[in-house]
């Protein structure tokens, strides 16, 4: 006889069952455009700058709509306001967007420079060079009417619950970074805020990041960390991820807009000052993220209350201590605040 389940087992399946409340639609290829046209489908500009399907790859999706294809359901979120948002599906509506626009202006709505011609087709090789306007009438009829799956999780669903689900979800070729996922499901003044502070100019003279961070979002989730460690730091548990969540939802309820942004930028003005270039060691050709922001922080902290931050001596960027507490296995409450407290010291000339 097969084991049964236990009890506690069977109500924390449906709770969690109960968080997700979903909802399936069919629409056809120009009704989901139109939508994303007319924002009943919201494709936010901080996650249109995420559309990275080049050519062939946004071609390749159009044939499989021509073929008749299974397309994986295209996964939104209803808001407040009953508009829906993209939670996954971003590189197929776009390149439906992309391919269906007519001239200049309607591609930059995805951000790109011209309608979509179609590249590197084999099981409909006539149409590569083609674009949608140069189609037959007939033809451009039946690839608005191809429907996909759009499936809706409800405005019952919580932040944390919608976050969730968009990793999972998001196992794509192209995988988007926990601050790309940060910007489309925590909307908002404060999402704006930081986005604005990430083009800090000395902000990014100062941050040296590998190729492939410098679009992905690597540059906000820094100016993020530089306020969830300041002000929240008593709620850091090692779990990076979670805390910067919390962090964010915390942050939309209550935040002086005003007074951080002028710690901030006079923090990383002082930061840049000393290092006149990038905030780089002598062993690394990219900005430590882990030291860097102990020591923006700390900057932080002594501008907030009311001290002077000194220029510290030559060397200081090699500090033992500074480099012990920022390496590997640091994500720790303990080493959060080793790290954070040697960087006040430093810049308060009690190094």
């Amino acid at each position: 006889m097969t084991e049964q389940l236990p009890e506690s087992f069977i109500q924390q399946l449906d709770e969690e069952r109960r968080k997700v409340d979903v909802a399936s639609h069919d629409f056809s290829v120009r009704e989901l455009v139109r939508m994303m046209a007319e924002e009943e489908l919201n494709v936010a500009p901080a996650y249109q700058r995420m559309f990275r399907w080049n050519a062939e790859a946004s071609s390749l999706f159009v044939e499989s709509v021509f073929l008749g294809l299974p397309i994986p359901p295209i996964f939104v979120a209803t808001n407040v306001g009953f508009q829906w948002e993209v939670v996954d599906g971003l590189q197929r509506l776009s390149s439906l967007a992309h391919f269906l626009s007519v001239d200049a202006e309607e591609a930059a709505a995805v951000n790109r420079p011209g309608p979509l011609k179609l590249v590197g087709l084999e099981k409909l090789s006539q149409l590569n060079g083609a674009t949608f306007a140069s189609l037959p009438k007939n033809l451009k009829v039946f690839f608005g009417r191809q429907p996909l799956q759009v499936v809706a999780l409800t405005d019952k669903s919580n932040l944390d619950v919608r976050f969730d689900v968009f990793e999972r979800l998001n196992r794509g070729g192209i995988r988007l970074t926990p601050q790309e996922v940060r910007a489309c499901v925590y909307r908002g003044e404060f999402n704006v805020f930081i986005e604005e502070l990430a083009q800090n100019e000395d902000l990014s003279k100062l941050l040296k990041l590998k190729q492939g961070s410098q679009e992905d979002g690597t540059q906000a989730e820094q100016v993020l960390k530089f306020f969830a460690y300041k002000n929240h730091r008593n709620k850091f548990d090692g779990k990076v991820e979670g805390f910067l969540n919390k962090s964010m939802g915390l942050f939309q309820k209550s935040f002086d807009y005003v007074g951080e942004r002028e710690i901030f930028e006079k923090s990383v003005r002082f930061l840049h000052e000393i290092c006149d270039g990038p905030y780089l060691r002598a062993s690394t050709s990219t900005t430590p993220l882990v030291q860097f922001e102990a020591c923006l922080v700390g900057i932080a902290e002594l501008f907030q209350s009311g001290s002077q931050p000194v220029v510290p001596a030559a060397g200081w960027i090699e500090d033992g201590e500074l480099r012990a507490s920022s390496g590997g296995g640091s994500n720790s409450r303990t080493m959060l605040d080793r790290r954070l407290t040697r960087a006040k010291e430093i810049f308060s000339g009690q190094a």
